[in-house]
């Protein structure tokens, strides 16, 4: 079974499925939570009931994994006495890699290594392969709405990432993504346009692939949800999985090896790359 260990990561260690190091703002920020929340005698059940927030968040704030919202700051006052001491806190704190969800960050620091990364995606365009327009309207239709400075931390983290592709030609990126995605009209038509002109664009550079997975397939090894693969420099094999406001980095030998049969699997079921391409070109004549 695999270990979620709630200690911070160090980048260097083997144990892969540690949260990634939070900031040490954050981490202050949280034992304060913690310790005013524990004085007004309060179960982090009961807290999360008064800042309207899940148990899980406020066990994520705590331990120093998540930025908390400007709303949970003021209810958490009102629920500790009004002291001040969170808003206070809260305007000194910083964390790494500005932009990039707490839970996803190691494994964007292990892309920057790897030999090989395959995802498969039936949600969105993966954020690899998203143009301005797209990873724009992704960010802005998230619940609740992000700030302005939000949504641009998130796209400078989102291209910061993406320039992987073109400085790793020596990696092979292999990327499925379904029929339906392709075709949804996300942000717009032109939006859409721009998004499958850089589809196209980068399912021709050498080290990047490219496959649809047809609407109308009768098979298909995913349907357990999206699956992201890596095998690194030394042949370690990864694999993460990703949910609502959640994520997980896998290194158990016996999953990791499922997930990349599965991807393995996804990638036969698929359309060919060539195919694959010629569709995105006649979904992009069509709008």
């Amino acid at each position: 079974m695999t270990n979620t260990a709630e200690t911070p990561a160090n980048e260097d260690d083997d144990d892969w499925e540690r949260e990634p190091d939070p900031s040490d703002s954050l981490r202050t920020f949280g034992a304060m939570v913690q310790a005013l929340r524990e004085h007004a005698g309060l179960s982090r059940a009961e807290f999360a009931e008064i800042v309207r927030f899940s148990k899980h968040t406020v066990e994520s704030v705590e331990r120093g994994r998540r930025m908390p919202d400007e709303a949970y700051v003021e209810r958490g006052e009102g629920a500790t006495g009004n002291t001040g001491a969170l808003r206070e806190g809260a305007k000194h704190l910083t964390r790494r890699d500005p932009g990039l969800a707490a839970w996803f960050r190691q494994w964007a620091r292990l892309e920057k290594k790897a030999v090989i990364l395959g995802t498969y995606e039936c949600r969105i365009v993966p954020g690899l392969l998203q143009s301005r327009g797209y990873a724009y309207t992704t960010f802005a239709n998230h619940m609740p709405p992000p700030s302005e400075d939000q949504l641009e931390a998130q796209l400078n983290a989102r291209f910061n990432r993406q320039q992987i592709i073109r400085d790793r030609p020596n990696t092979e990126f292999s990327f499925i993504i379904e029929e339906y995605v392709a075709c949804r009209r996300l942000g717009g038509v032109e939006t859409t346009r721009e998004q499958l002109d850089l589809l196209i664009e980068l399912s021709e550079l050498r080290n990047v692939t490219v496959q649809i997975m047809p609407t109308e397939t009768e098979v298909h090894a995913g349907l357990g949800g999206p699956i992201s693969v890596m095998e690194l420099p030394e042949g370690k094999r990864l694999a993460y999985s990703e949910g609502q406001e959640s994520g997980r980095l896998i290194s158990d030998v016996k999953q990791v090896a499922v997930l990349h049969q599965r991807y393995a699997t996804l990638r036969s079921q698929a359309r060919n790359p060539l195919d694959s391409v010629g569709l995105l070109k006649r979904i992009r004549g069509a709008l």
